[in-house]
């Protein structure tokens, strides 16, 4: 499971830098952040975040399935383990949504 998630990660960075705005640059400049369910939600709601933030979602969401199919878990089970390690795992600067649904800069 490990193996396939790191895997993951490595296509999911791929597949942001072909927008007009990277996942990466997003979230440098606090456009998105990552929340506990797995999946990026925006901080601004300009055309390009919103755009960057239904691609990833969908990527992301399709990556969940293809996991839990393989897994026998259920999506839901394996995008909350992706949005702890996804949370866990950002960088200073970077936004992440807490317990309590509040954004707090890491």
């Amino acid at each position: 499971m490990k193996r396939l998630f790191a895997i993951w990660l490595l296509t999911l960075g791929i597949s942001a830098q072909v927008q007009a705005i990277t996942l990466n640059e997003a979230r440098t400049q606090g456009r998105v952040g990552e929340t506990l369910s797995g999946y990026i939600a925006p901080l601004r709601q300009d055309a390009d975040t919103l755009a960057l933030v239904n691609d990833i979602n969908a990527a992301r969401s399709e990556s969940y399935q293809k996991l839990a199919d393989s897994n026998n878990l259920p999506v839901d089970e394996v995008a909350k383990m992706a949005g702890q390690k996804l949370v866990t795992r950002a960088q200073p600067g970077e936004y992440v949504k807490g317990l309590n649904g509040k954004w707090f800069k890491k």
